[in-house]
């Protein structure tokens, strides 16, 4: 059996939110969420990430305005993109990431997760959603 699993990332300006898929590539299941420092920091983390569950594949989201159009969060996690295909020679698909972290935030306001929890979980949740909707995708047959 061919082992592919897939990096999901919620990539803001403060935290870097990542999930990781089964060995199947049918569930996400969100990891860690990474306090961001320098480039080269949180780099070298998502390196030790994609070496530690053999990643194939990096599913980046891409913040779009309501209307579909790319705005300036679009353009940084575009430039971002290039960065991680240039570094670590895997492909990276941008999904749509239009309402993933509003989900996440909800998803844990309902499950009674305190302001501060949330906070700690929040990013690493919505790369899971976004991951998730993904697979699904792929499942699906694109």
């Amino acid at each position: 059996m061919n082992v592919t699993r897939v990096l999901g990332i919620d990539y803001g300006d403060v935290r870097i939110g990542i999930a990781v898929s089964d060995a199947m590539g049918w569930t996400a299941q969100g990891v860690e969420t990474i306090t961001r420092k320098t480039l080269e920091d949180d780099l070298a983390r998502l390196k030790e990430l994609i070496e530690k569950y053999e990643v194939s594949t990096i599913v980046l989201g891409l913040p779009k305005n309501m209307n579909g159009t790319i705005g300036p969060r679009g353009e940084l996690s575009q430039q971002f993109a290039e960065i991680l295909e240039t570094t670590f020679h895997l492909p990276v698909v941008l999904w749509d990431e239009r309402l993933s972290t509003m989900a996440a935030e909800r998803m844990l306001v309902s499950a009674d997760v305190s302001r501060k929890k949330r906070k700690q979980v929040v990013d690493k949740m919505a790369a899971a959603i976004i991951l998730q909707n993904y697979l699904d995708r792929q499942q699906n047959g694109k």
